[in-house]
């Protein structure tokens, strides 16, 4: 009996673990969920120029998860597939990216960008990832909702 209450009692404080940790997981600042790309920036000298919506079915989520980052883009009028899959870290200020594997369209890529640096603005429910050039300006930027 003392060794079933003993067993019993064990659960009952990894199962509070687990729901302690789990939770922490998902801070004001953490990237750790799945977003949706609402839409894109283009920058010019005073700021954005343009906004570009998503259009005729496109979407595309990226999912963050323990360093891991797993992303797809669906777009009816690009016969192409698009994923990716790889490590990524973050700061409150920059998130890098870094492709293992991805579709052979992706793979393209990977062969002249190694790593994806962005400047990062975070909100609980919302991020940007801003593409800078050489020398700092910012380019571009995708704009994402969380969705779970």
């Amino acid at each position: 009996m003392k060794k079933i209450l003993g067993l019993v009692f064990l659960m009952l404080i990894l199962v509070s673990a687990t729901n302690f940790t789990s939770s922490k997981l998902q801070t004001e600042s953490s990237l750790e969920g799945t977003w949706e790309l609402i839409n894109r920036y283009n920058y010019d000298e005073s700021g954005v120029s343009d906004t570009l919506q998503n259009i005729n079915g496109y979407r595309q989520i990226k999912i963050y998860s323990k360093g891991k980052v797993m992303w797809t883009r669906h777009s009816p009028d690009d016969p192409n597939e698009w994923f990716g899959y790889g490590s990524y870290t973050n700061t409150e200020n920059e998130l890098e990216e870094r492709l293992e594997y991805g579709s052979a369209q992706m793979m393209k890529i990977q062969d002249t960008v190694q790593v994806f640096k962005f400047e990062l603005i975070l909100d609980k429910n919302q991020y940007s990832q801003i593409t800078h050039d050489e020398e700092g300006n910012r380019i571009s930027s995708e704009n994402y909702k969380r969705i779970d």
